[in-house]
């Protein structure tokens, strides 16, 4: 029996990013950031659960990265879309980072994973006043 693993979000980028990067793309200069929101779109998604952040993407979703919380050292968010969606950035302990595209209601999102971080990734992150 293992432990019982809550999820929270399970999906993908938000619908927002890719229509707005579609209109972009009536422009000839924004294409790669139409082609790009159109392979996260197909793509991308995101499991966010009571004890791990899994990302599955790249080409065809043939990429997976697992990440649980005691991993995280920081996070950093981006609103966009005039904050319906945002980006994440997690910095991992070994200074690696993995990046969370237009994530849907990023900010309680945020909140979440804040929640379940370490006290000092929590300082670092911003969450808790220096």
């Amino acid at each position: 029996m293992g432990i019982k693993e809550d999820v929270y979000y399970e999906g993908g980028p938000h619908v927002g990013d890719l229509i707005f990067n579609l209109l972009l793309g009536l422009t000839v200069i924004c294409l790669p950031l139409t082609v790009g929101a159109i392979v996260r779109a197909l793509w991308l998604r995101y499991r966010i659960t009571s004890r791990r952040i899994t990302i599955t993407g790249g080409w065809l979703g043939r990429d997976r990265s697992d990440v649980v919380y005691a991993q995280i050292a920081k996070v950093v968010t981006v609103p966009r879309g005039l904050g319906w969606w945002g980006d994440m950035v997690l910095t991992l302990e070994d200074g690696s980072r993995l990046e969370l595209r237009a994530v849907p209601n990023f900010r309680a999102t945020y909140d979440y994973i804040e929640d379940k971080l370490a006290q000092r990734a929590k300082t670092v992150s911003g969450a808790i006043g220096s």
